[in-house]
């Protein structure tokens, strides 16, 4: 039984990474950026958010996240 429990916790927290980066890579489409680009500019330019509250904010906070977007977009790597 508790084989189960220990297994299951890293399970969950795997299924929501999985989740808000499906969140992420589909409020990033609407802007116009791709997901591993957005991460490697946030990393650049030390935006201190993480996954989950991004993934927070582009649901509850449509604008903001774009403006988020667009303050990143600078530091994104040219293609």
């Amino acid at each position: 039984m508790l084989v189960n429990a220990y297994r299951d916790r890293r399970a969950k927290k795997r299924d929501f990474r999985q989740l808000w980066i499906a969140r992420l890579s589909a409020a990033l489409g609407a802007n116009d950026m791709s997901y591993s680009r957005f991460i490697g500019a946030m990393k650049v330019a030390k935006v201190g958010l993480d996954r989950k509250v991004l993934s927070d904010i582009a649901i509850r906070d449509p604008q903001g996240f774009a403006a988020i977007v667009n303050e990143v977009r600078s530091h994104a790597p040219k293609v």
